[in-house]
């Protein structure tokens, strides 16, 4: 393995990460480390490792020179079948479990201690990326291994299934049934509204690859969505992540087939609602902030509630770094 030139550019590079077979057939699976590369004058006394969501893959440099700018190395994760990791022939963003992802969260915790041996790790994750790392970090936990992590950013983590109740009820049971004999089936439930919002073909100012990132998004599966529902399960019936937690959220939700001005300030894609229902469920200190205005993603938010997303994670930062003092 070695580090090559990344697609974001100088002072980026990726390093792919062989998994092995993919447990669920589809030839084998890589996942894809990006790092942000230290810069003179930069110290490190931490490191952050960054996983993305649904559809979705590294790309906001923004984030990285922020927390760069607070002494933390930074390394990115495209997981299996995501952005740059996802090999021909492959479902994008498709997992039979959850599970599976531990093994290149591993991998990738495993290069950053090596790179930065005795730094704290902060993990930091957006979406469904925000429900993978805390099953991932409750495992680790139960089995004696909390550190090197020494806490959890949530960016609109996806705590539950978001709709009408049927969605959370017979549709759930519908799935467990169907995804044992047509898992990759595909739901027809994507939309572009959200898209719309973030890239600069529509209101957004966020160049980024539509291929790796579709603006209308990738298929929902018949398998993954089943996956996510029995990590909501689990979360739902509480965990203990080891680590102090912080969850960002947008102040409102507001659902809706054509993009608007409304589409720019609210998550379009969560019920902020559930989200702050089950943030309980992490275990351990955790403190929620809702944004005002802000959309799925925070710190791709217009500028003021980006502005206090920032401004939120270092209230956090500064508050974690004296607890350890």
């Amino acid at each position: 393995m070695s580090w090559q030139p990344d697609v974001l550019g100088e002072g980026y590079e990726q390093l792919t990460l062989d998994l092995g077979p993919d447990p669920d057939g589809e030839g084998d699976a890589a996942a894809v480390l990006v790092r942000r590369a230290t810069r003179d004058g930069e110290a490190v006394d931490g490191a952050v490792l960054y996983v993305h969501g649904f559809s979705d893959y590294f790309f906001q440099t923004d984030l990285a020179d922020f927390f760069a700018g607070r002494g933390h190395a930074f390394f990115g994760l495209d997981l299996r079948k995501c952005g740059r990791a996802r090999r021909d022939g492959q479902t994008a963003h498709y997992a039979g479990d959850l599970e599976h992802y531990d093994v290149e969260l591993e991998q990738a915790l495993a290069l950053i201690t090596a790179a930065h041996p005795g730094a704290p790790v902060t993990v930091v994750a957006h979406s469904t990326g925000g429900l993978i790392t805390p099953l991932w970090l409750d495992r680790r936990r139960r089995a004696g291994r909390v550190a090197p992590i020494s806490g959890l950013v949530l960016n609109s983590p996806w705590f539950d299934l978001q709709g009408k109740p049927v969605m959370r009820g017979p549709f759930t049971q519908a799935l467990r049934v169907l995804a044992r004999v047509q898992p990759f089936r595909d739901l027809d439930l994507t939309d572009s509204v959200y898209g719309k919002s973030l890239h600069i073909s529509g209101s957004g100012e966020w160049d980024y690859d539509v291929a790796l990132k579709p603006l209308e998004g990738f298929p929902v599966t018949v398998g993954w969505l089943n996956a996510v529902r029995r990590g909501h399960a689990r979360l739902h019936q509480g965990l203990d992540v080891g680590v102090p937690s912080l969850v960002l959220r947008s102040d409102k939700t507001h659902y809706s087939r054509t993009h608007s001005d409304a589409s720019d300030r609210a998550d379009t894609v969560l019920d902020v609602r559930q989200i702050a229902r089950w943030a309980g469920c992490l275990g351990g200190p955790t403190t929620v902030v809702p944004i005002p205005d802000a959309r799925h993603d925070v710190f791709l938010s217009l500028a003021e509630p980006r502005r206090l997303a920032y401004e939120a994670v270092d209230a956090w930062l500064d508050a974690r770094t004296r607890t350890r003092a």
